[in-house]
């Protein structure tokens, strides 16, 4: 019992450290490619690896991004306090958590097909890469956004074992819906994004031009989202979702144009997470009942 309270412990804060409960924006795009790919339920082994390879290149993606600005969230006053700064967790159970989730991200790709696994390396470079990337262009979120978008052309690679117009519309809207709420999340760190010579679109071009950037992103996003209709032959169901989603992302930026930075968590975490699983449960019912 003495040893098991400890593991528990940090295992809990390992999981904290990443923000394992985020894996929620992200995973039901992938399982939105795999479904649009399979025009149903695809294979429930390929869903649980397409599933383990989510979590695997996340979680290998946080670790690595918690490590490299490691000394940048210890001075900074809305970060200072995360395990790794505090010394809760020791850096190399955070580099062991690193390799072991991007192991198991390469051996979920291995087990989809040849095309997963070659491009898997690609992917995890560029997940690598964002960790860096706000040291040098105010264009990281961009880059957020393509990491993640690599997950509904991913999951649909999974299923049919090549690339189609579908995901790619779909993975860029992904990037753009992405690149414009962490646009908004980064409003919390502007005049210390300012003092530490960090790059981000609202240090760079103030908080009026990032919202405006960040609402014109969101825009792009539905138009790509409408788009998906033509090129899948999604229909009632599906535009409902796209609806809701609309509704949605409205909502986020009426809540920080009324209440500011101090709603930034219910913008961030509640409307995105509802808008992501909205659109797959949607779409999975479009491709199911009609």
């Amino acid at each position: 019992m003495n040893l098991v309270q400890p593991a528990i412990r940090k295992t809990a804060l390992l999981l904290d450290l990443i923000k394992f409960s985020h894996t929620i924006f992200a995973l039901p795009f992938a399982f939105m490619g795999a479904i649009l790919a399979a025009r149903g339920v695809p294979a429930l082994s390929i869903l649980l690896w397409i599933m383990l390879a989510m979590v695997g290149a996340r979680s290998g993606a946080m670790a690595m991004n918690r490590l490299a600005d490691q000394e940048i969230d210890a001075r900074n006053p809305r970060t200072r306090e995360r395990a790794l700064p505090q010394g809760l967790v020791r850096r190399g159970e955070v580099i062991l958590l690193m390799l072991g989730s991007f192991a198991l991200f390469l051996f979920a790709a291995a087990r989809l097909n040849p095309l997963c696994l070659k491009l898997a390396p690609f992917a995890m470079a560029a997940l690598i890469l964002y960790s860096y990337t706000k040291r040098f262009t105010f264009l990281s979120h961009l880059i957020l956004g393509l990491a993640l978008a690599m997950a509904p052309l991913g999951a649909w690679i999974a299923v049919t074992g090549e690339v189609a117009a579908a995901p790619v519309v779909l993975g860029l809207a992904v990037l753009f819906w992405v690149a414009g709420f962490d646009i908004l999340y980064a409003m919390a760190d502007i005049d210390f994004d300012r003092a530490s010579g960090l790059y981000s679109i609202p240090a760079r071009f103030g908080i009026a031009s990032g919202m405006t950037i960040s609402r014109t992103l969101h825009a792009l996003t539905l138009l790509l989202l409408l788009l998906l209709i033509f090129l899948s032959g999604l229909r009632s169901f599906y535009l409902t979702g796209v609806l809701l989603a609309s509704g949605l992302l409205v909502y986020e930026h009426l809540l920080l144009i009324r209440y500011g930075l101090k709603r930034l968590d219910a913008a961030f975490f509640t409307a995105n997470g509802l808008l992501s699983i909205t659109l797959f449960c949607f779409t999975l019912l479009d491709l199911l009942l009609l």
